[in-house]
């Protein structure tokens, strides 16, 4: 089986490429563009570890760049592709939107035009809890309401469920969705609260929660997120002339506050942290929790892995990685 994963040097995309080439031993090639939103020396360590396998090859490009996915599907001839590159982070596309309009909008619609010329048997791509944006009611369920987005992430996200639609109603693709909620676990993105929250506590440096802590996130752990990539898959959607698409929330069920969530760390690591409480910020959400039931009933998703074992696992980590003082 040849599988083609976007965003390969990524978060998610380095553990599915992982999996894949590994236990899966599946033909993978990983592509990315190695963006410098954050340091690319920790996208570069994650493709060190995935170089010693023999079923792994990583080519580096701008999914925004035309003809440039077009040839790769063209030489590769992916059976699956897991599409998991774009530009990523909600404040981030606040301040600077073009990024976003390259990499989730024209880079994505290249994805899908170079799909329907080589028919992969089923495209899967990165969605987002965002999607549920202002009146969303939790736990949130994929028939819920996404017509009012709160960051132009999420907006960009919106556009991307809509854009994999239609390709599915006018040319038969099998694509699916997956709205990722608050992944998290080693080699993670330093953006986000589980590296930055650890580096401050670490480092004796105040850490400002948004909301005053009480902002309640479904933090879920790397390897369930990639347990439910891999099922979905591998069972593509019904042919048509049902439109071949579909989209699935993909988290842990089990929201906390973030306020909580700070003491887990402190206790892993062994030192106080130092909290700053502010109100809320531009663009978050109040509280993210995914409804499963379809995606259980669909492939028999099932998270297994408890927020206090996924810290344990990050922290071993990040000591690791980041060898903090």
């Amino acid at each position: 089986m040849k599988v083609l994963v976007t965003g390969a040097a990524g978060f998610i995309g380095h553990h599915v490429s992982a999996r894949l080439a590994g236990t899966q031993r599946c033909e993978v090639l990983g592509v990315d563009n190695l963006n410098e939103y954050y340091p690319v020396a920790l996208k570069r360590a994650r493709l060190e570890q995935l170089a010693p396998l023999d079923k792994f090859r990583f080519v580096q490009l701008d999914l925004a760049e035309p003809g440039a996915f077009e040839g790769i599907c063209a030489h590769f001839k992916p059976d699956y592709v897991v599409h998991l590159g774009a530009q990523a982070g909600v404040r981030y596309s606040i301040e600077n939107p073009a990024a976003f309009t390259a990499s989730n909008l024209v880079g994505f619609a290249h994805v899908l035009e170079a799909c329907r010329q080589h028919r992969p048997k089923h495209l899967v791509f990165a969605s987002s809890s965002s999607v549920y944006g202002a009146g969303a009611v939790a736990p949130f369920r994929e028939d819920a309401e996404t017509g009012r987005p709160l960051s132009f992430y999420a907006a960009t996200k919106q556009s991307n469920e809509a854009m994999a639609y239609s390709y599915a109603h006018l040319h038969g693709l099998a694509v699916t969705g997956l709205r990722f909620f608050t992944v998290y676990g080693p080699w993670g993105r330093p953006d986000m609260a589980p590296i930055i929250f650890a580096k401050a506590i670490s480092e004796g440096r105040p850490i400002q929660l948004f909301n005053h802590g009480k902002s309640r996130r479904d933090f879920t752990y790397i390897d369930d997120i990639v347990d439910g990539v891999l099922k979905v898959l591998l069972y593509p959607p019904a042919e048509p002339p049902v439109p071949a698409y579909r989209v699935f929330n993909l988290g842990h069920n089990r929201p906390v506050e973030t306020g909580l969530f700070v003491q887990m760390l402190e206790q892993l690591l062994g030192r106080k942290a130092v909290v700053e409480l502010t109100g809320p910020q531009p663009g978050d959400m109040p509280e993210t929790c995914a409804d499963l039931t379809r995606i259980r009933a669909a492939v028999g998703y099932e998270p297994r892995v408890p927020l206090e074992e996924g810290l344990r696992r990050f922290v071993a980590w990040f000591q690791d990685y980041y060898r903090p003082s």
